[in-house]
Order: structure tokens, then sequence, then C-alpha cells
């Protein structure tokens, strides 16, 4: 299966295949987020297709650390890029007061999403904080009638804070506006039916908490399919050219383990069945001032 990668080197932007690595070089193609969708769209991820006519730059081994790597897809205008998930979407989940269709939430527009590295923030006065291994599937409004078109998927860490909405259950919309992990590579096919690996937390540098997880299409409840067409059937979520980072659903979480996480700590969530690991730092922010 293709996978796609974007980055800057030098001014430019451009794109490759395969997730980089420090140690390799690279061949790299002008060419990303906006301009982008629509030849993947098209090609059907062909990569004879999507490099036609572009003159590929290859970059030496020794110049990796001028390579930067880009949220996928994302747009010139922050504005356009939508994140947002389902909630209780896992078998694992699953009790007698399971919806038809799952809660939808709202993270906020593309400022929320992280590459590996960077400090995931929640706000200061945060419950209970978890993190949320999940597959993130990526849609791009089409060019003509706006309707969400689907591109491919990648991987995520939906932190949430889970302590407020299960003091209120009505919070979940407050729970979730939180940062959100992204990997940089966008797998270019339809969405893993089986997703393993293993969430990891250091502390100070020292091991606090480590759990498996399981999720991909097979571990749903429901049916991927219906999800999406009923969310994407409102029209209110139609506009030409905007991207959406919808992410799926987690199984259970370091929460529901017993851990309490805390300013500082060091989160991996190693996708191992496919080769994807993204690391970063739980960061709170300071204490909203109170009103005049």
């Amino acid at each position: 299966m293709t996978a796609l990668f974007e980055c800057s080197y030098g001014d430019e932007r451009y794109f490759g295949f395969a997730p980089p690595t420090d140690r390799a070089g690279l061949r790299l193609y002008p060419g990303s987020g906006d301009e982008l969708a629509a030849p993947i769209l098209e090609s059907g991820g062909d990569i004879d297709a999507l490099t036609a006519g572009r003159e590929p730059v290859d970059v030496p081994a020794g110049d990796r650390d001028k390579v930067r790597t880009r949220v996928p897809l994302f747009p010139d205008h922050v504005g356009d890029a939508l994140v947002s998930g389902f909630m209780k979407t896992h078998n694992v989940k699953v009790d007698a007061a399971t919806p038809d269709q799952p809660n939808w939430f709202f993270k906020g527009l593309g400022e929320v999403l992280k590459l590996p590295g960077e400090p995931l923030s929640v706000p200061g006065e945060a419950v209970a904080v978890c993190e949320e291994a999940e597959v993130v599937l990526v849609y791009v409004g089409d060019a003509e009638d706006g309707r969400p078109r689907y591109v491919g998927y990648t991987f995520g860490n939906d932190v949430t804070d889970i302590g407020r909405f299960k003091r209120h259950n009505g919070h979940l919309s407050y729970a979730k506006l939180c940062d959100s992990a992204i990997s940089p590579a966008l797998h270019l096919g339809p969405p893993p039916s089986l997703v393993t690996g293993e969430t990891v937390i250091e502390r100070g540098g020292a091991l606090v908490w480590k759990g498996p997880f399981t999720t991909g299409t097979s571990a749903l409840h429901y049916d991927l399919d219906t999800m999406m067409a009923t969310l994407f059937a409102h029209e209110s979520l139609h506009w030409p050219g905007r991207v959406h980072y919808v992410y799926m659903g987690a199984d259970r979480s370091s929460f529901h383990g017993g851990h309490a996480m805390a300013d500082g700590d060091r989160v991996t969530l190693d996708f191992r069945s496919h080769g994807i690991q993204l690391t970063n730092p739980l960061v709170r922010m300071p204490e909203p001032r109170p009103a005049a």
C-alpha cells in the first residue's frame, strides 16, 4: 500500500513516499497540501500518475535535518482543516446505552494537530487526561459540490479530558478540546481492518505505565461506511477543498488502567502492526484568569 508524506525543504514544499527516516536520503517531488489532494483522488494513489511531470529532488542523508515533515494534506489556510471524531465506537465499550449512531465531536481547526515530538497541550483545569490511539480518516471537500471525499488514513493520539466527561457526560465537547497527535504518513488505501500496538508513558525518564491497544474497522461496533455517510450527509460540512481529519475512536486507554497523566508525561503510541510511532510530551496550559 502506498504511504505518502509531505515536507518542507528549503523554501519549497514537497512530497515523497514511505515514512522518512533520519538515516536515509530522500527523493522528493514538488507539490503538497491544497495542490495535492485532487491528483491523489484522480490517480487512486498510483505513484507513477502522482509523480508524472514533476521533477524530482534528491536529498542526501546528510541534509535530512533540513527536511521538515508536515501534517498530511494540511491546507494553506488553517481554518480549512476541521478536526473531529467519534466516541465509544469500539466493541469493548459497548453497553446497554450504546446509541444507533456514535456521538460525534469537534476538536478544533487545523492548529490542534501536532506532529511527533511536538507538545500536546491540555487545559490547565483538566480533570483527568488520557491518550487514545486511533486511526484517523482524511477527507477532502470535492472541488465542485464540497462533499467530503475519502483520500486515505493515518494514525493519531486523540488526547481527551476523560475525567471531565466522566464527571458530566454532557461535557464531551469540552473534554475533547485538547491537542491531537498525528502521523505525517498518509496511507492511500481503505482503512485498516486490524491495528495493534502498545502505549508507553514515561515520567522523568522512567516508565510509569504501558499497555496494549487494538483498533481498526474489525474492532468497531458500527459499520464505518454508515458512520461516515451519516456524518457527511450534513451539508454544513460540505465545502470545496476543506480537509477533514476524523478520529475513528479508541480502545481502552491508560485511564482505564488506573494511570493518572501529569504535566510533562512523555506518551508514545507504537502502532507496531503498521510501523508507525508517535511520541509527544503532554503540557498543561496555565489556568485561565478569572473574568473581570
